[in-house]
């Protein structure tokens, strides 16, 4: 099979706004994917109700995130861009899976346990839902339902992967062969870090100074890039860089700017680097980006009835696919047929 025949399916929950690591590590792959394969993206707003919100808060960062993605370059002419909530076959799906996994392997999931130490740390009460318990059946419905042959995955989200695989292999044992088990698809990706602390993923949870939103203020991006942490200007043995000049170099790279960053780093490892030169270039770029995907998003977002006619007419797309799943699944697991 050819790579413009396979399926790929990826997801991102609306949580806020964009952040560029978000950008960098997954949505601008997505934009380079839809010409390589035959592409699903998901707005999965049902997983965002896993953790405390507030419901007009979810339907208004749920239309926000879509518009990001379509001002990022996400075009729903070469791919499915879908929002989860309008495709009701994955929770029905969710249930069908919820009887094939096991309770032992949903209790080893490890966001489960760090998720659940957030709510514990966040002081809003013992409350945790079982829908944070379920939460990766409902992922593996996400992904089976159009029965995707690859999923872009980082190292953080194999466990998931390997869960709807299993899913998969213990319907096919019981049913029949129908799902293929989905396969990772590694990608090469930007991991971008916090500017206030280089060794964390960059984090709207963290606090505001650990994140550069994609869309946010040109002269808030400028400070962030300026107060950006990065060390005492000595190199360090045996070639090594430090963490906050890494990940400098790395958003100077995603940026596009790659003899730039080629030449800073050798500056820095002869040990003539000036962290104010270096910031002053990252800056710049980032701004240059941001500024393009910042016009095109005010455009887009000018027109919300557009925006909500694309939402649903592209998720009607995702869930034909997604009905003819189910109406075989209806009937392979002994459930009335569906006309």
């Amino acid at each position: 099979m050819s790579n413009t025949e396979q399926r790929v399916l990826s997801c991102i929950q609306p949580t806020g706004d964009m952040h560029i690591g978000n950008y960098f590590g997954a949505v601008a792959n997505w934009v380079k994917m839809q010409d390589q394969y035959k592409c699903l993206y998901g707005v999965v707003d049902l997983h965002a109700m896993t953790m405390p919100y507030k419901a007009e808060k979810l339907r208004t960062q749920t239309e926000n995130l879509f518009i990001d993605l379509l001002a990022c370059g996400v075009d729903p002419e070469k791919c499915i861009l879908f929002v989860q909530s309008l495709v009701p076959e994955h929770t029905e799906l969710c249930w069908i899976f919820s009887c094939l996994a096991s309770f032992g392997d949903l209790t080893r999931m490890t966001q489960f346990k760090e998720k659940s130490k957030v709510i514990d740390s966040s002081g809003s009460g013992n409350f945790i839902s079982g829908g944070l318990f379920i939460y990766p059946v409902l992922q593996a419905a996400d992904i089976l339902v159009y029965r995707a042959d690859k999923v872009p995955v980082g190292k953080d989200q194999e466990q998931h992967l390997e869960l709807a695989r299993e899913i998969a292999r213990n319907f096919n044992r019981q049913f029949g062969d129908y799902f293929p088990e989905p396969k990772p698809l590694f990608t090469k990706t930007h991991k971008i870090a916090s500017t206030a602390d280089p060794t964390a993923k960059m984090s709207k949870s963290s606090g505001e100074k650990h994140y550069i939103g994609l869309f946010e203020d040109e002269k808030i991006t400028r400070k962030k890039i300026k107060s950006a942490v990065t060390d005492s200007g000595t190199p360090l043995p045996d070639g090594e860089m430090s963490p906050g000049v890494a990940n400098l170099l790395s958003i100077l790279t995603a940026c596009g700017k790659d003899e730039d960053a080629k030449s800073f780093a050798a500056d820095y490892h002869s040990g003539g680097i000036h962290y104010g030169d270096l910031k002053g270039v990252v800056a710049e770029a980032l701004v240059e980006l941001t500024g393009r995907l910042k016009n095109r998003r005010d455009e887009i977002a000018s027109d919300l009835e557009a925006v909500r006619e694309i939402m649903i007419e592209s998720s009607k797309q995702a869930r034909a696919i997604a009905g003819a799943t189910l109406k075989d699944v209806r009937v392979l697991v002994g459930l009335p047929r569906m006309r």
